[in-house]
């Protein structure tokens, strides 16, 4: 099973802030290989892109993170994603997956002229759409 951590910002184009819009969410799906999960994640996306205004308009999408499990755990609760934002949205946020006793290391996300940095590296963008004329 993958799970895929997902950052978006939608409707970029967008002369108000107040219309432009940015966010997280995941994927989930059982499948053979990480490449497989990778393109189902990708055919997802551009399905909801055409069937619902989740992706509106000039769209960027950043594939942060995959995680692998090869059974969901039982006997204890699993924490799969942490996030603690300070102050303002413009301000970076603080997320983990995946924390616990053993390991809770953490990244900072912050947007850069509509780019997303990771703990100070620049993030590879996953998928973009141009508006519709």
């Amino acid at each position: 099973m993958y799970i895929g951590n997902f950052l978006h910002q939608t409707n970029q184009e967008e002369a108000s802030e107040a219309e432009r819009r940015h966010g997280e969410f995941n994927l989930i799906v059982q499948a053979e290989s990480r490449e497989a999960a990778v393109r189902l994640f990708k055919e997802r996306i551009q399905r909801q892109r055409e069937t619902s205004g989740f992706f509106e308009g000039d769209c960027s999408i950043f594939f942060v993170e995959l995680l692998e499990f090869e059974k969901i755990p039982v006997t204890e609760a699993m924490i799969l994603n942490f996030k603690s934002i300070a102050g303002d949205p413009l301000m970076p946020f603080i997320a983990c997956s995946i924390p616990s006793g053993e390991s809770d290391a953490c990244s900072i996300f912050d947007w850069n002229n509509n780019g997303l940095e990771v703990d100070g590296k620049n993030n590879k963008l996953f998928l973009t759409f141009k508006k519709s004329c």
